[in-house]
């Protein structure tokens, strides 16, 4: 899914492999605002982010091309259209690593649509084709739910669209579920090409959703539903946003989750808010698990048949969705 690299620049960044593999961890030097303004945490509720979240894999995966994709899709569709009247569904076909054509969906909901300030939140929807990480290598080919790589994040996704409903936001809002992710080469192949992941990144920053958009700031959010997970600040939030990932966990750590939001930087992940950030130039940050106890750097279960819904904590998705709730409902 995404490649984490000790080196970052504007050069190299995107013609790095999107696979999430680690290298070394960083050490720990940042330092975030010593104080931070008291701040009232917005209604959030870990329970409907939950249900999403089941919902979806209910579906089970999510893989461009395949049946369930398409009617995850029109459920999605169908979610947002409940809570925003302002619904985008954006097809395009895109070209796998293998030149598959796969055919995908970007669904966008906006809030405040007349505000020309906005804040962009992000995450995708698709499920990884392959369980190419599991350690039974004879599943290496089989499609995973994606319970927390995929589905925890648009579940937050869709709890935040439900609670813009009911309370409407003073500033403009857009909840962009991106697609084809996951469809990145195997890791035993022995792939040497790039671009490869986050293909509804790449099309959407190309070609959004709507002409010459822009935001103020974009937060994505990945692997955000693990018991425990912390959230570390990673090289490529820094390197572009460093000042909105610094603001973003200082007010988790201002609303009682300090301990999901550690002040660690670690190295740089290429991931969706690469193309973000570098082709359509919002800075954007990445929310994702770090877990040094694992060969991967990620999720126990992390492109595995185990990505499931008895992998997600209701806490922890409170702890996300809470914590960038919060940060919308104060921006001015």
């Amino acid at each position: 899914m995404r490649y984490i690299s000790g080196l970052l620049s504007v050069l190299t960044i995107v013609a790095l492999s999107a696979c999430k593999q680690k290298t070394a961890r960083t050490s720990d030097d940042s330092d975030l605002p010593k104080t931070v303004q008291s701040i009232k945490a917005a209604d959030f509720n870990a329970d409907s982010a939950y249900y999403f979240a089941g919902e979806q894999v209910k579906f089970g995966p999510r893989v461009p091309n395949s049946a369930s994709h398409v009617k995850c899709a029109a459920w999605l569709e169908k979610a947002f259209k409940k809570y925003s009247s302002q619904v985008v569904v954006q097809p395009f076909i895109a070209k796998a690593y293998d030149g598959t054509s796969l055919s995908c969906k970007n669904i966008i909901a906006s809030f405040n649509p007349k505000s020309v300030n906005r804040i962009l939140i992000c995450t995708h929807w698709d499920s990884r084709p392959y369980a190419d990480n599991d350690p039974d290598t004879t599943l290496h080919r089989t499609p995973i739910d994606g319970a927390n790589d995929g589905a925890s994040g648009v579940g937050i996704l869709l709890e935040m669209a439900r609670q813009l409903r009911i309370q409407p936001s003073s500033v403009g809002v857009d909840l962009l579920l991106l697609d084809g992710e996951d469809y990145g080469a195997p890791q035993d192949i022995g792939y040497t090409g790039t671009d490869d992941w986050a293909l509804g990144s790449q099309y959407w920053s190309r070609y959004p959703h709507m002409p010459s958009y822009t935001a103020r700031y974009g937060i994505l959010l990945d692997m955000v539903g693990a018991e425990n997970a912390v959230f570390t600040l990673e090289g490529t939030s820094m390197y572009y946003a460093a000042d909105i990932a610094q603001k973003i966990w200082a007010i988790g750590s201002s609303i009682g989750y300090s301990d999901y939001f550690s002040t660690e930087r670690t190295n740089a992940i290429t991931d969706d808010h690469v193309y973000i950030n570098q082709l359509r130039q919002v800075p954007t940050i990445d929310i994702i698990q770090h877990d040094p106890a694992t060969r991967s750097g990620f999720y126990q279960y992390w492109h595995t048949v185990n990505d499931k819904m008895a992998g997600l904590s209701k806490p922890t998705l409170m702890a996300v969705g809470q914590t960038v709730l919060t940060a919308i409902r104060n921006e001015k």
